[in-house]
């Protein structure tokens, strides 16, 4: 793999995460999720994911989250986010060295679709790591950093302003701004890099160097990037620093990225993640 692109030697997007990467301080996490896991679901589950900052071997303890993605064997019902739920917070209640767990569950009739070839299927074969089950990137293409990437990953930024705004609107204690805060700094970096992205040459989902990459094609709003990759770690509750994401650098970023890669294939339903884009890892 070229480390400073994460590409493999043939130019396409290598997997950042594995199971070697996990550092001590996760392992029983790590080992705790699989078995309750495959204990809860059983049957229906296909195959079941790490993806974040875990497998990548670079969270904190005390303050990363464990992301999980769960391919189904059927569409997702109530009943299975239900549990899903229900076992996120056993394990966050039994492991104070993470801050919560995020679970997606899709089907793998989804995952393997035409439609999401170049969204969700992406997130499984670059972005997420085997825990459970077969492995679905063997029945996906090798990805490389185009322009039809950054498209299908980032491509429906325009979609979120709306529901930030009325994140803004309705939040009403400083957790809920802060919260608000993190995730769309999370977004704007990840939407920021992959629109430079086919220019660069490679990928990765390091906040910083995103915020960097970015800089080097846009130096105008490089510092506005860099506040969010800071707020996308130590988000504020402070209402004029959300404003600068949402009503300044958030319509420039959406526009802008319109115009260079075009719109998103429209979906069906709702979009399939809680992160917003390219399923972009948490902490």
């Amino acid at each position: 793999m070229d480390d400073e692109r994460g590409l493999r030697h043939d130019g396409t997007i290598a997997r950042e995460g594995a199971l070697d990467r996990v550092t001590a301080a996760f392992t029983p996490v790590v080992g705790a999720a699989r078995a309750r896991i495959a204990a809860t679901f059983g049957s229906r589950l296909h195959s079941a994911y790490l993806y974040g900052s875990i497998p990548r071997g670079t969270a904190v303890p005390g303050s990363s989250d464990l992301d999980l993605q769960l391919a189904l064997h059927q569409e997702p019902t109530e009943s299975d986010r239900a549990d899903a739920a229900a076992a996120g917070a056993a394990l966050d209640h039994d492991f104070p060295q993470i801050d919560g767990v995020g679970t997606l569950l899709t089907s793998t009739r989804v995952l393997l679709s035409d439609l999401e070839r170049h969204d969700g299927g992406f997130f499984i074969a670059c972005l997420c790591t085997p825990l459970l089950g077969d492995d679905l990137a063997r029945r996906l293409p090798r990805y490389r950093p185009t322009s039809l990437l950054a498209r299908e990953t980032n491509g429906d930024l325009a979609l979120a302003l709306p529901r930030w705004r009325a994140g803004v609107a309705t939040a009403t204690t400083d957790s809920d701004r802060r919260a608000l805060c993190r995730r769309v700094g999370r977004r704007l970096v990840r939407t920021g890099f992959t629109l430079v992205m086919p220019r660069w040459g490679g990928w990765t989902s390091d906040l910083d160097e995103s915020a960097e990459l970015f800089g080097r094609y846009y130096p105008e709003r490089a510092e506005q990037m860099r506040t969010a990759a800071a707020l996308g770690r130590t988000p504020s509750s402070d209402p004029a620093t959300l404003a600068l994401l949402v009503e300044d650098l958030g319509p420039w970023l959406a526009a802008t990225y319109t115009s260079v890669h075009g719109e998103k294939a429209p979906r069906p339903t709702a979009p399939l993640t809680r992160r917003g884009g390219v399923r972009a890892p948490g902490g």
